[in-house]
Formats: structure tokens, C-alpha cells, sequence
């Protein structure tokens, strides 16, 4: 990128926040904090009202407005991608504010843009895999749930339990939310657990804020991930699969930590980090017959359990029908 395009960057990334920190702007063009000083000093020679603030960032002055945004043909695409995933994997509400937003974003473009977004639109698709249930909802609460962690509002929502399916009322404080699999979840303070909860959001059936502020800080929501990622364990698993049979696998092994695999000519050795061995060792009765596990030995073990169970299963049935 060269500086001409940098600066122009840079006065949109100020625009875009209350207060920009000159490491953020360095990380995000690769660039070194001298050359971040050198370039906002030239925006402020340009006449841009710049002010910084000492070991805080930069921010423009109130007041100060920019010229409407020009996107180019590359980021009109993006923005037309993201539509579709947001119309695939969210609900009523966030589709009609994005949608509202995309139409704005529509006015400003050149004619040029438009006929490109328009000629392109059908050949986009979000398609959901047939091993995933998923059924769209048309109110998972995020909008309201955003609202609430903007406005530190303390909320009480319906909420019924996956395990007993018990519906229960509750005041929570919410954190943030995120996607994982086919669903939104919530992580929220839990004032009747006392702790914090994972909340699903479509197990929301009602969500009403109380008019009470939260008056504590909770910890950031990737804090909670990473908590997440660390409590679960991952087991290396490594198994030779038939070289013809590797193509029918398809997409189900991501879903079982697909790492990677070498081709050895008549079969291929795969690699995995799979959370679950008894998930992975059903999964492996598929096709097991054109494949071995070469760790871990007790995989072997537990597939071997099942394909009794199995065995006996279908001896008991024949001796009913003879």
C-alpha cells in the first residue's frame, strides 16, 4: 500500500472510532509508531483536526465530517458476502437493520459498483451442511442482547435448559455472544446461578431489559473463549484410510479435528485433534472396514467394544426370528 492510500485509510479508521491507539494503527498496516507519527502529522498538515492524546491514541475533533465513503468493486463484493451470511445465519431483526444498512451503502456506490453487485448477487450461496441440524429462527435476541451489553443494562429472560428442559426466569448481566456450530450463544452473568452461564440464545423465549445498570466490570468475552479452548482436551488420532475412500469423507472430517494427510501411494495417513474418541471411533464404524487406526491404541479398544455390541445386538435379532 502506498502512503497516499495509508493516510486515506488512516482518516477512515479515525472516523470509524471514538479513540484510535497508535500500536492498533501500526498492527494494522505493518508499519513501524515513528512512521504512525510521521503519517498523522502529515493528516494534520492536510488540515484533518487531529488530537492526541497522551499515551491514550488519536481521535478527531467533534464535529469534523468526512466525505461520503467511496468503496471500490472488491469491497462492494465483500460487503454483498457478508449479507449472505448474515441472512443464512442470523435472525429477523439483525437481517432487516444489515439489510437497511447494505440499501445506504447501495445509494453511495458508482454505477459501475452497482450493476457489479447486481450481476453478482445470484451467484453467491450459504448453504448449510446436512450433517448439522439447523433450523432458522426468526428472533434469537441479538439485537436486543447487543443493546444491552452497549447500555451495561441488566436483562431477565425465559430460558429453558437444554439438559432438562426446565424453563426458568432469570436476570443476567450479558457479556457478549458468539457463533459455534449452527448456533448463537450468549455468556452472561447468572444472577440466580450466582456465576457465569452459556446461554443459547433460540432457548430464549422472552427478553426484557430491567431498567437496572451493571455496576461491575465483567472480564472480556474472549476471555471466556479461550477458557473454552483450554478446558478441552484435544487426543491426537492418526489412522491410514484406503486411498479410494478418502474422497467420500467430505466435509464430516473437520468436524472430528481433521489436521492433516500424506498420500503413501495405495492409502492416505491422516491426522486429527479430536475432542471426543467415542464421537470419532462411531464415526470411524462408517468406513472402518477401508481403514486402521495407527493411534491412539485404545481407540482401537473402544471401536472394537462397539462393533461387539453391535455383533450381539444382530445375534439376539436372528435368534427372535428363527
Amino acid at each position: 500500500m502506498n502512503r497516499i492510500d495509508r493516510l486515506a485509510a488512516i482518516l477512515i479508521q479515525l472516523q470509524s472510532r471514538r479513540l484510535v491507539k497508535a500500536q492498533d494503527i501500526a498492527d494494522k498496516f505493518s508499519i513501524s509508531l515513528r512512521t504512525v507519527y510521521r503519517d498523522v502529522k502529515a493528516l494534520e498538515k492536510a488540515g484533518v483536526p487531529v488530537i492526541g492524546e497522551a499515551g491514550s491514541g488519536y481521535k478527531l475533533m467533534d464535529g469534523y465530517k468526512l466525505p461520503p465513503v467511496m468503496f471500490n468493486q472488491e469491497e462492494a463484493t465483500a460487503l454483498l458476502t457478508a449479507s449472505k451470511l448474515v441472512q443464512s445465519k442470523t435472525d429477523s431483526g439483525i437481517i432487516k437493520h444489515y439489510n437497511a444498512a447494505l440499501d445506504k451503502i447501495r445509494a453511495i456506490l458508482r454505477h459501475s459498483e452497482k450493476d457489479h453487485i447486481e450481476e453478482i448477487d445470484e451467484h453467491i450461496a450459504v448453504m448449510n451442511h446436512p450433517a448439522i441440524a439447523y433450523q432458522p429462527q426468526s428472533e434469537l435476541y441479538l439485537q436486543p442482547i447487543l443493546n444491552a451489553i452497549s447500555g451495561a443494562d441488566v436483562v431477565e429472560i425465559n430460558y429453558t435448559t437444554i439438559e432438562k428442559n426446565e424453563t426458568t426466569k432469570r436476570q443476567i448481566e450479558p457479556v457478549g455472544i458468539y457463533y459455534l456450530g449452527s448456533h448463537w450463544y450468549l455468556i452472561a452473568w447468572c444472577r440466580l446461578r450466582n456465576d457465569y452461564r452459556n446461554f443459547r440464545t433460540d432457548k430464549i423465549s422472552q427478553l426484557k431489559t430491567t431498567g437496572e445498570k451493571i455496576n461491575i466490570a465483567h472480564p472480556p468475552l474472549q476471555s471466556f473463549i479461550d477458557k473454552m479452548s483450554e478446558d478441552r482436551e484435544v487426543i491426537k488420532v492418526v489412522m491410514d484410510v484406503d486411498v479410494e475412500v478418502v474422497k467420500y469423507l467430505g466435509e464430516q472430517k473437520y468436524y472430528h479435528g481433521y489436521v492433516q494427510e500424506e498420500n503413501h501411494g495405495e492409502f492416505f495417513r491422516m491426522t486429527f485433534l479430536s475432542t471426543s474418541l467415542m464421537g470419532f471411533s462411531r464415526w470411524f464404524m462408517l468406513f472402518g472396514d477401508h481403514a486402521k487406526i495407527i493411534e491412539p491404541l485404545e481407540l482401537n479398544d473402544m471401536i472394537a467394544e462397539i462393533a461387539e455390541n453391535i455383533l450381539k445386538k444382530l445375534e439376539h435379532s436372528q435368534m427372535l426370528i428363527t
